[in-house]
């Protein structure tokens, strides 16, 4: 559980709760996923020249060619995780920490693997000045998961993979779920669920992200 900041420079819950009222109107209809993005503190996890931008509905830079994704896909792909009820959650791609701050208001564990050390050091601290503590981070390549703390309830993707790596797959607990977008240039958000050895598909809504790289950057 990560703990609520409010008053912190030029923001305010007031400005947090438009944002929750247009993803309401947007379609997230997820209480729990609603009210753990009212209690996370976006502007905290963007420079402070990008703000003032930060509950806005739209992905914002990061640095390192990476992006904050938009609120409302972040909504949308953490509500599809939730309907499975994970307790143990692999998150590929810590990015700015903003995606890890919300699991770790809905879920027992996450584990997060970020593959460029900067952005993660910087994950690190915001993420322990929210006073999360269920939440372990990883400097390695996000294509290979977690293997010596899976099998996971829920894996997420926060970037796109052309098809999803089989060691991901391998990682995922029977009934658990993988949300990622996969595709090149037409993404699709995709919800995997395993059921023994089988893997069933749904296609949930197109969607824009970064491709999924691998490697690592010091």
């Amino acid at each position: 559980m990560v703990a609520e900041l409010d008053g912190i420079g030029m923001t305010s819950r007031r400005t947090r709760m438009r944002l929750i009222q247009r993803l309401r109107e947007s379609g997230i209809e997820d209480e729990q996923v609603l009210e753990a993005m009212a209690n996370v503190p976006r502007h905290i996890f963007l420079d402070e020249a990008l703000a003032h931008r930060s509950y806005e509905d739209t992905a914002l830079p990061i640095g390192y060619g990476q992006t904050l994704s938009q609120p409302y896909i972040v909504a949308r792909m953490t509500e599809v995780l939730m309907r499975h009820k994970p307790s143990r959650v692999l998150e590929l791609g810590t990015g700015s920490g903003y995606q890890t701050a919300i699991l770790a208001n809905l879920v027992d564990h996450v584990f997060s693997v970020e593959r460029i050390k900067p952005l993660q050091d910087r994950a690190r601290d915001r993420l322990r000045t929210l006073g999360a503590r269920n939440v372990l981070l990883k400097h390695a390549d996000g294509g290979m998961g977690w293997p010596d703390k899976g099998p996971f309830d829920g894996i997420i993707v926060t970037a796109a993979p052309r098809e999803v790596p089989e060691e991901l797959k391998s990682q995922l607990a029977d009934g658990g779920v993988l949300v990622a977008p996969i595709g090149e240039h037409t993404q699709m958000l995709t919800e995997i669920v395993r059921k023994g050895a089988r893997f069933e598909i749904n296609e949930v809504e197109p969607v824009r992200f970064v491709p999924l790289l691998g490697g690592v950057v010091r």
